[in-house]
């Protein structure tokens, strides 16, 4: 059974633009250069014919990709939970000081809306999955392909950004 797909209304709202971009702009814009470059003769040779099909097929895909991910997707609103205190939950705002006394902030996000220079990592993500049910003063070990790091989560707020 695959996990549910949660994401938060930002996260949501960016797939349904990125949707709308490619159906209502990229795709047919790209049907009229395939329709143009089918006019000017032999399709066997002609390179903008060609790309453009593949074009067609890559946004195609990218489209049933997106539909899929929207499908599943299980909308949680941060600022919706505030009633969970000082334990981590998705959307939850962490501020976390490692071993060498370096504090970060992230927040949990869902996989589509991850972007961890911003301070944005996926719940499933190794630092993701070991603070998850954690609370405030808790000690945690998270496993990552570089090796094992502690860290201590210092506060937990929802309904902020990092």
């Amino acid at each position: 059974m695959a996990l549910p797909n949660y994401i938060t209304p930002g996260g949501f709202a960016r797939l349904q633009a990125e949707m709308k971009q490619l159906i209502e702009v990229e795709r047919p814009k790209t049907v009229d250069e395939v329709a143009t470059a089918a006019a000017h003769g032999d399709r066997s040779e002609n390179a903008e014919y060609k790309y453009g099909k593949l074009r067609l097929k890559e946004i195609d895909r990218r489209l049933r990709f997106l539909q899929k991910r929207m499908d599943r997707a299980v909308v949680v609103d941060p600022k919706d939970q505030t009633d969970k205190g000082e334990q981590v939950f998705f959307g939850a705002t962490v501020e976390v000081e490692d071993e060498d006394g370096v504090r970060k902030r992230y927040q949990l996000v869902g996989e589509d809306e991850s972007e961890p220079k911003q301070g944005r990592i996926s719940w499933r993500s190794p630092l993701g999955r070991s603070l998850l049910k954690r609370s405030v003063g808790d000690f945690v070990i998270v496993r990552r392909p570089a090796g094992e790091v502690e860290v201590e989560i210092c506060d937990v707020a929802y309904g902020v950004d990092p």
